[in-house]
């Protein structure tokens, strides 16, 4: 199930609003978040539009969490955060998905939550290859 109006499910200008598409991982897609304040900060969002956790299957739940994992071991072996703070919103949204979002001790936000978009730190095109090419290498 898709949803013709949400960045998750249709990519293209939508996505690139906020997200680049890096990958599809076993059911979800790996997307670098563009405001970059947190390196390396991502988003892995499930296959399909779906508002919440409960909306999916046991097995589907399983897959996508083996997909929050593996991104979240790419993330810590390509950027060496000191900690990697997971969120799941969407108020208005209502696309399962996950914010995985590294702290660095003494960096931005560190010892509190993270903003969900501070619009500080934007990147080249060049700048967010590298960080996707960086993010593939170890996944």
């Amino acid at each position: 199930m898709k949803d013709a109006n949400c960045g998750y499910c249709m990519r293209g200008e939508l996505l690139d609003k906020f997200g680049i598409f890096i990958c599809d991982l076993k059911v979800s897609s790996l997307i670098l978040f563009k405001e970059q304040s947190h390196p390396g900060r991502c988003i892995v969002a499930y296959k399909d539009h779906v508002s919440e956790i409960v909306d999916i299957s046991e097995e589907e739940r399983r897959l996508f969490f083996e997909d929050v994992a593996h991104a979240a071991k790419a993330i810590h072996a390509a950027f060496h955060p000191d900690k990697l703070n997971y969120g799941a919103y969407g108020d208005t949204g209502c696309h399962l998905h996950m914010h995985l979002c590294p702290k660095y001790k003494d960096g931005f936000e560190w010892g509190g939550t993270f903003e969900m978009n501070p619009g500080k730190t934007f990147l080249t095109d060049v700048e967010y290859q590298e960080m996707i090419d960086r993010i593939k290498a170890n996944l």
